[in-house]
């Protein structure tokens, strides 16, 4: 299986810049950060400016989180923009600015977990460790379980299975966690995969066994986006993003108009230190709103 799924990958591996010869470890890293649960065709443009403007750790170390905040943009969960940040900053106090490629100082940088240390591993140093995205435990569990989607949550049998599949050299096994994940992104999707274009079909289990539903999912039901705490967060970051001036209490009201859920959403964003508050000089002065500086 290993076999046929690499050569599949050297045929239609997509050409991404966190790919290319030239990359650097801190590029892979930014781009592991940058993909969660956010979709490649908005990170490639995201992360060709980020790495134009902060190639080096030093240099995203130094800037100002409201520039951070305003480069990261639309990608989605902008508490990831600030971790990356404190991210480079532990990369200049501990490691001389440079990416290291041990796991346990990976997993000790602010923002890193398990998957993004094995992901930086593999893709910036070639190393073998093993690659566990959405994508790798859905190829797995087609073909090696015969189940339709893995379980919610990583269990530990999902660990063992993955671990085993993982070759024991260093290169074959970076060249596996690529292939298979990109086998997940692009023909083993988990709503309309394309069986016929799989490079292992005859061999997968879900296949085999008339591809059964989904064991999970009732647990799998998402919350739609409009009307959300997520939608109101994101049109007032929006505004102060766009702000070049900080912004009257009143127009940050005018964002969204249920006070409650926007006041809810508000001290959220205070909390997470995405936003900050400037108080007025005076009692006619207007409490205002600001990225933080």
């Amino acid at each position: 299986m290993r076999g046929a799924v690499v050569a599949w990958f050297d045929a239609h591996a997509r050409d991404l810049p966190w790919r290319a010869p030239d990359r650097t470890p801190w590029g892979v890293l930014v781009s592991e950060v940058m993909l969660q649960q956010t979709p490649v065709v908005r990170v490639e443009p995201a992360w060709r400016a980020w790495l134009a403007r902060w190639p080096e750790p030093a240099d995203l170390a130094a800037a100002s989180p409201a520039d951070v905040l305003r480069a990261w943009d639309r990608l989605g969960y902008p508490r990831r923009a600030l971790r990356l940040q404190d991210c480079a900053r532990a990369l200049v106090e501990r490691h001389g600015g440079l990416v290291p490629s041990d796991e346990a100082a990976l997993l000790a940088l602010p923002g890193i977990g398990a998957y993004t240390a094995a992901a930086v591993r593999a893709f910036a140093f070639g190393l073998r460790s093993v690659v566990l995205d959405t994508n790798v435990r859905r190829v797995l569990a087609r073909v090696a379980e015969g189940v339709a989607l893995p379980a919610p949550a990583i269990t530990a049998g999902e660990r063992l299975l993955a671990e085993r599949f993982v070759p024991a050299q260093d290169d074959a096994a970076a060249r596996w966690a690529a292939a298979s994940m990109e086998l997940g992104a692009l023909v083993c999707t988990a709503r309309s995969p394309r069986c016929d274009a799989c490079p292992v079909r005859d061999a997968c289990a879900w296949r085999a066994e008339g591809y059964p539903a989904d064991l999970h999912a009732a647990r799998r039901r998402t919350q739609a986006w409009a009307g959300t705490d997520r939608q109101v967060r994101g049109r007032i970051m929006a505004l102060l993003r766009d702000a070049l001036e900080p912004v009257p209490e009143h127009a940050v009201a005018a964002a969204w108009p249920d006070a409650a859920q926007r006041g809810r959403c508000l001290a959220g964003l205070l909390d997470d230190g995405l936003v900050e508050r400037v108080p007025g000089a005076g009692p006619d002065d207007p409490v205002r709103y600001r990225l933080p500086l």
